[in-house]
């Protein structure tokens, strides 16, 4: 049964789970090579399965809103992708103005979740949630 788990962008447990995966070149070849980056201004959503993360989604607060971004899913596995998301929704409130850069593969999974396109590019797409 998985479970998800909020955690701040500079909490010891958050740097215990993701270390593994964010310096992993497998990972970062997913993420085309670009480095995953916390802060403070970080919450991070993470996917546990038996203890071991399946997923996570972080999400930076930026300029009078919230951004996904730089997000992992194991096996691209669409149920952990949904799950995360949703809760990350949930989060973040009804006023937050919640925006995504998703690997163009995923925004239909976004569309669904109530966001339309902002910005296409070759590999990602900018997303904005509907209110």
């Amino acid at each position: 049964m998985m479970k998800i788990v909020q955690l701040p962008g500079t909490d010891r447990l958050l740097y215990e789970l993701v270390a593994p995966l964010v310096m992993n070149p497998a990972v970062l070849k997913q993420n085309y090579n670009y480095p995953f980056r916390t802060s403070e201004d970080f919450i991070w959503f993470i996917a546990l399965e038996d203890n071991a993360v399946v997923g996570f989604m972080p999400v930076e607060k930026k300029k009078g809103e919230l951004v996904i971004n730089n997000y992992y899913i194991k096996g691209n596995d669409e149920g952990i992708l949904k799950q995360l998301l949703e809760e990350a929704i949930n989060r973040s409130g009804e006023e937050a103005n919640l925006a995504a850069v998703v690997f163009i593969e995923h925004s239909p999974l976004f569309k669904e979740s109530g966001f339309t396109d902002e910005k296409i590019w070759t590999r990602y797409v900018k997303m904005r949630k509907s209110k």
